[in-house]
C-alpha cells in the first residue's frame, strides 16, 4: 500500500533524512520518500504489518506531525 502524508515541519534535507529513517526502524515499511519543498512524505508499506497510525506515531517520535491525505 502507498500513502501520502502532509508534513509541514519539513524544512531542509536533514528533516527529510530524519523522517525517511522511519523505513529502517518500522517493520513493514518498505519505502519512504519525503520532500521538504512539497512538505509531503510518501510511504510504501505492508498494511498487514504496520498501520497508518503507527507511521504517524513514528513521525511524531521524530518531531514531525504526519497528516494522512
Amino acid at each position: 500500500m502507498k500513502k501520502t502524508f502532509r508534513v509541514l515541519e519539513l524544512h531542509c534535507p536533514a528533516c527529510v533524512m530524519r523522517v525517511e529513517s522511519i523505513e529502517d526502524e518500522l517493520p513493514g515499511v518498505t519505502r519512504v520518500n519525503a520532500s521538504y519543498q512539497k512538505q509531503l512524505m510518501q510511504v510504501e508499506f505492508d498494511e498487514k504489518r504496520v498501520t497508518v497510525e503507527q507511521i504517524v506515531l513514528a513521525a511524531k517520535q521524530k518531531g514531525y506531525q504526519a497528516i494522512p491525505l
